[in-house]
C-alpha cells in the first residue's frame, strides 16, 4: 500500500545564526578592541592622549570600563601593541576625517607665469600660490616663453626664482625648475601644517579656489 502523500515543508531560516553571520563580518572590520584584542599585554593610551605605559589586557579593558569608552588596538605590530582608550565611533570619526584631509592634500594646483611679469601680477600669484600651501595643495609652478623670449631665457629664471623664495616659508622645491619646451617647471609642496604660516596674506582665502589650469597664457602666442 502505497505512503500517503505528504508535502515537504520549507525548512524553517534560523534568521539568528545569519544575523550573527552578519554581526561577526562587521566586527572583524576596522581594529580590534575590548575583548577581541589577544595580547597578554598592552601600551595604554589615556583618553587624552596621554602615555599611561605597559600594563596587562585585563587591566586596560578595566580602567577602559571605569571611563566608560572602549580599549582599541592602534598599533598592533608594535611591541607590545599600543591601544587608546576612546569611544570607537569617535574613533572612526576622528580616522575618516584624517583620510580626507590627506586626500585633499594630495591635489595639484597650477599656477601659470609670464618671464616679464608685472610686479604686481607676480605678487597677486605668489598669494594664490601661498593660500593653496596653507590650504595643503601642492603647486606647479609653470612659466611660459613665447618664442621671442627665448632669446633671453635668464629673465625667465630669474622670475621663477623669486615666485619660489617667496614661497619658501610654507613649501619645499620637488625638483630643480627644469626647462620642458618653451616652459619652465616646478613643484612645491607644503611644509607640515603645523609649520605652516601666511606672510603675503593676511588671513586664509578660499581652500579649493581655481588655479590656472584652464588659462591660455600665451601657450599658442608664436610671436
Amino acid at each position: 500500500m502505497p505512503s500517503p502523500y505528504r508535502p515537504k515543508s520549507p525548512r524553517p531560516k534560523n534568521n539568528n545564526s545569519a544575523q550573527q553571520r552578519g554581526n561577526f563580518r562587521k566586527e572583524d572590520k576596522g581594529p580590534k578592541r575590548n575583548d577581541r584584542i589577544r595580547a597578554t599585554e598592552v601600551r595604554v593610551i589615556s583618553p587624552k592622549g596621554e602615555m599611561m605605559g605597559v600594563m596587562a589586557t585585563q587591566q586596560a579593558l578595566d580602567l577602559a570600563r571605569e571611563f566608560g569608552v572602549d580599549l582599541i588596538e592602534i598599533a598592533a605590530t608594535a611591541v607590545p601593541p599600543v591601544c587608546k582608550l576612546q569611544e570607537y565611533g569617535k574613533y572612526l570619526y576622528e580616522e575618516a576625517k584624517k583620510h580626507k584631509h590627506q586626500k585633499t592634500a594630495t591635489k595639484v594646483k597650477e599656477i601659470k607665469l609670464r618671464p616679464r611679469i608685472d610686479v604686481h601680477d607676480l605678487f597677486i600669484k605668489v598669494r594664490r600660490a601661498e593660500n593653496f600651501l596653507f590650504h595643503g595643495h601642492k603647486i606647479k609652478l609653470l612659466l611660459q616663453y613665447r618664442y621671442r623670449e627665448l632669446e633671453h631665457p635668464e629673465i625667465g629664471i630669474a622670475t621663477i626664482t623669486k615666485a619660489i623664495e617667496a614661497l619658501s616659508h610654507i613649501s619645499t622645491r620637488d625638483n630643480e625648475p627644469k626647462r620642458s619646451g618653451r616652459a619652465i617647471v616646478v613643484g612645491l609642496t607644503p611644509v607640515q601644517q603645523n609649520k605652516r604660516k601666511l606672510v603675503h596674506n593676511e588671513t586664509p582665502g578660499e581652500e579649493d579656489g581655481e588655479d590656472d589650469s584652464a588659462v591660455d597664457n600665451g601657450e599658442n602666442d608664436a610671436e
